[in-house]
């Protein structure tokens, strides 16, 4: 039985069409040249043009040389151009520039290069992707082991994890793991992550619970306290307000800090009045007699002195020996002026002394001498 033939029609695609060995394609070639070389063209009758584009007959044998877009545009691979490099192979874009106007075996030199050079560009990018690729997993595999096996650890709470994904935090910036796409221990961290979280949800829900329970036992032993000082002490006026539940905590907590200073109502106590000593600090110190600090324009950082003349230790000391049961520290009060803060500052300093009543720590500080 004969072999059926069937011609080849114009639906078959043209990379599996038999092309005769005869045939040439015309394509479009676009270099540029230099000015040397836009001398030179005018001197050989060209057009000494910048941009030249040529229309070159190009055989089927050669037409890796060429390039077609999506619309049917035939070129001569001449851009991006591809060199070597030390032991690499790096992408230039643009087209070629010449000095002098090139022959069509330049072209095609040229296009032979590119082709070439741009196989090996794809295999090094292909080749270094492969490196990027494996060192991601490397350090990932790495990072989950250390999260996995460090129970302190935690994901980075925004966003928050979940058992498909969770986010850790690296020197270099936030690292994904997704446990769809990852690979070995990687896999297993948005899991323990999101267990982690979760753990971390109930445990300090558990907290707040327990010290919002705290607190409203304090308040209840704060209210029984004052109940037991308005039918002990008060007056009748203080009596009917308790009684009506108008009663303020802080007229109570005023009347208990008397009551637990009583014992050194001798010594003086620190004076309100940092606007005013402020002002005649910075007076005598810019020579502005003009100059006023109003009581809202005064700002006060309080810390615990680092340092004490023989008088403040000394009141420090006497007010210990007459307080045994109080906590007595050397403070220092730290007065600028908002409107101006780059003025220096005025310190002042004062004894405070802290007591506890009950459930009520009541405080009170005293004057010192300054320095």
């Amino acid at each position: 039985m004969d072999t059926a033939t069937h011609p080849i029609t114009s639906h078959t695609p043209d990379a599996i069409r038999a092309v005769p060995a005869t045939q040439t394609l015309t394509v479009a070639a676009v270099y540029h040249l230099t000015e040397v070389g836009r001398k030179a063209s005018l001197l050989a009758g060209g057009d000494g043009k910048g941009v030249q584009r040529l229309s070159v007959q190009v055989p089927a044998t050669r037409l890796h040389l060429v390039s077609v877009d999506l619309q049917g545009n035939a070129r001569l691979k001449l851009q991006p151009r591809f060199d070597r490099v030390d032991d690499g192979v790096i992408r230039r874009e643009g087209p070629p520039a010449y000095d002098t106007p090139p022959t069509l075996d330049d072209l095609f030199r040229e296009a032979a290069k590119n082709h070439e050079l741009e196989r090996a560009f794809q295999s090094e990018r292909s080749q270094s992707r492969d490196r990027r690729r494996e060192a991601d997993r490397d350090q990932r595999s790495t990072l989950a082991h250390e999260f996995l096996s460090d129970a302190t650890q935690r994901a980075l709470p925004h966003p928050a994890p979940t058992p498909k994904r969770c986010f850790l935090a690296k020197a270099s910036g936030r690292v994904m793991f997704d446990a769809g796409t990852d690979v070995g221990p990687a896999r297993d961290v948005p899991k323990e992550a999101y267990r982690r979280f979760r753990a971390d949800l109930r445990a300090r829900k558990e907290q707040n619970l327990k010290t919002r329970a705290d607190g409203l036992a304090l308040h209840e032993e704060k209210l029984k306290v004052v109940a037991e000082w308005a039918a002990a002490h008060g007056t009748d006026d203080q009596r009917g307000r308790h009684a009506a539940g108008l009663l303020p905590l802080a007229e109570v907590i005023a009347a208990l800090t008397d009551d637990a200073f009583s014992g050194v109502n001798d010594v003086t106590r620190y004076p309100l009045d940092g606007a005013d000593r402020l002002q005649s600090h910075l007076r005598a110190l810019t020579g502005r007699t003009d100059l006023t600090v109003a009581p809202t324009e005064l700002r006060i950082v309080g810390l615990d002195a680092t340092a004490a003349t023989g008088a403040q230790w000394a009141m420090v000391r006497h007010l210990q020996s007459r307080l045994p049961d109080a906590d007595v520290t050397l403070r220092e009060h730290r007065l600028t002026w908002r409107r101006e803060p780059a003025l220096p500052a005025l310190s002042v300093y004062g004894v405070l002394a802290t007591r506890q009543v009950g459930p009520f720590v009541l405080r009170r500080e005293f004057a010192v001498s300054e320095r």
